[in-house]
């Protein structure tokens, strides 16, 4: 029977079938539950060890978390007496105690962990030269990638699953309701999805790092967790964009499981004001658990599906960019609707919190585009053939040249992140547009302006960095635009110019928006008119390089024949 399981998986997925019989075998299995069962039992025995006992050397009264008396004296309540020689228990506490590090624990293991594993096996496959050998293989990429995804972990979900009895059984002692524990489940297995397709997409770009692949991106995983579970430990909001980064963290469903119950003392867990006045695009999503799990899921989904969308191009053909001009368009629609929908709501007290909340977006907004750049650039032998390729047609043919700078694969991607900057901006200027506050619509246009610029000269930039004869280009071209994000600010900050004291200088640097509150509107006029003619010169050398390469290209060619 279990061998015609077996053979049946073979049959559907081989992947799955060649990274199950490289795993699963007896020695590691035995590992696996070992792991599994001795944590189990090594967590009980911590909490265990945390109820009160009756100690009669010590007389007076005694507090404990897990005590039922009142805590008028102290944070925990006062321990009293059962009658049997012990203590009343909040056994309901306790067992929601483990359920929240059982969860927590699941949340880090599954999304370091399995991180870890799959980019590991992706940066051995490529060493061996196996990855090679499995794009030369019919199967497909979703195939081949989707059996990888199942297949690799499998032996930290077999861990995961011994697991899930206590974890079960902790939450129905803590009298957690079985339908949101479905909703947890449900936002785990997306979070799993999305994160291990991220992974696997960095894995595939990434191929230079070698060995170092799977300690960066666990390590960034575990930060990004961890920073996460702070927050959601000390909740708080400010109607900010960077709320959306907790749809990144399944935790976030777990103060809605344990605020279901009435808890003595009750604020134990509280879902706080964070998840209580959260809103996307003014909308509650926070009040219901199922209102919170949809919208959590539905954005692991879409970044799911745009990870896969960019491994379906790499796997096959490694040197190809990650994404389509056309999907690039989509990405940064995506992007810019869901992270605006938590910067809608406005404080008629506060009003100036509009502009921090887009000084906020144009940060992101800038990580995104530096991300978009890097995806879309094209490198030296891409730009060599197109330019031949226009160099070689007859000036008939080359007024389709817009069109191709907009959707052609191989040509340079400036006017492709011009028209992202411009969906971006449409999204961003419309919100701006229904302030309710005028007086900071000005420096709001103006900061959104010189991002642009800067944005584009940073593009320009990173573009003829990847034109240069030298071979490890992509390093210069990182290099060259962290160096113009990073050192104005840091220059700045040596010489005491804050952007309250010296708002011009601060103008020509990645962070303008720290200056434009302060700055003349003539000075932010200057200001755009220098990035403007800056811009204008990095595209004219990009223009005349890409003709004299497109022209030697083609005598070169020419000698040949």
């Amino acid at each position: 029977m279990a061998l015609n399981v077996v053979n049946q998986l073979g049959e559907l997925n081989p992947q799955v079938f060649r990274e199950f019989k490289g795993r699963l075998k007896p020695r590691n299995i035995l590992i696996t539950v070992a792991i599994s069962l001795v944590s189990q039992l090594l967590l009980l025995m911590s909490f265990a060890s945390q109820l009160p006992v009756v100690d009669l050397k010590i007389d007076g009264d005694t507090w404990n978390r897990y005590c039922t008396g009142s805590t008028e004296r102290y944070s925990n309540p006062i321990c009293l007496p059962d009658g049997l020689g012990g203590f009343e228990i909040n056994w309901q506490l306790w067992w929601q105690d483990i359920f929240i590090w059982l969860s927590l624990i699941g949340i880090f293991a599954l999304l370091v962990v399995g991180t870890y594993m799959l980019l590991s096996d992706l940066s051995k496959e490529e060493s061996r030269g196996t990855l090679n050998f499995l794009r030369l293989t019919p199967q497909s990429s979703p195939s081949i990638l989707g059996g990888k995804l199942l297949g690799v972990p499998i032996l930290l979900y077999m861990t995961i699953g011994l697991a899930l009895p206590l974890h079960l059984c902790s939450s129905v002692a803590g009298d957690i309701p079985l339908v949101k524990m479905l909703c947890f489940y449900i936002v785990m297995a997306s979070s799993c999805l999305c994160f291990y397709s991220m992974a696997l997409l960095f894995g595939l770009v990434s191929r230079k790092l070698s060995s170092f692949q799977p300690w960066l991106g666990s390590g960034a995983v575990f930060m990004f967790l961890m920073i996460m579970t702070n927050v959601l430990h000390h909740p708080y909001h400010n109607y900010y964009p960077a709320d959306w980064l907790m749809l990144f963290h399944p935790g976030i469903l777990l103060p809605y499981l344990i605020d279901a119950n009435s808890l003595d003392p009750t604020d134990v867990y509280e879902k706080g004001d964070y998840l209580a006045g959260l809103l996307w695009f003014n909308i509650p999503v926070t009040a219901h658990a199922w209102s919170w799990t949809g919208l959590t899921v539905f954005n692991y989904s879409l970044w799911s599906y745009w990870s896969w969308k960019g491994l379906q191009r790499c796997f096959h053909n490694p040197s190809a960019n990650i994404f389509s001009k056309q999907q690039s368009y989509l990405i940064t629609g995506c992007f810019e609707l869901m992270i605006v929908g938590f910067s809608l709501y406005h404080d008629v007290k506060y009003p100036q919190d509009s502009l921090e909340n887009l000084q906020i977006l144009l940060v992101f907004n800038l990580i995104f585009f530096l991300g978009l750049i890097a995806a879309l650039s094209p490198h030296r032998q891409t730009l060599q053939d197109w330019a031949r390729y226009r160099h070689q047609q007859p000036k008939s043919h080359r007024k389709d040249l817009l069109k191709d700078l907009l959707w052609g694969e191989k040509s340079p991607a400036l006017v492709a992140i011009a028209l992202n900057l411009a969906i971006a901006s449409v999204i961003l200027l419309t919100w701006v547009l229904f302030w309710p506050n005028h007086e900071y619509k000005i420096p709001a246009l103006g900061a959104l302006l010189l991002n642009i610029t800067f944005i584009l000269v940073c593009a320009t930039v990173a573009q003829l960095m990847l034109m240069m004869k030298a071979r490890k280009r992509s390093v210069w071209a990182a290099t060259t635009v962290g160096g113009l994000i990073v050192l104005p600010p840091i220059m700045l900050g040596f010489l005491s110019m804050s952007p309250y004291d010296a708002p011009a200088m601060w103008l020509f640097s990645a962070f303008s928006w720290a200056g434009v509150e302060h700055a003349a509107v003539i000075t932010i006029g200057f200001a755009l008119i220098a990035q403007s003619l800056a811009l204008t010169l990095f595209n004219l050398q990009l223009t005349r390089r890409l003709r004299k390469t497109g022209e030697s290209a083609t005598k070169a060619l020419m000698s040949k024949n």
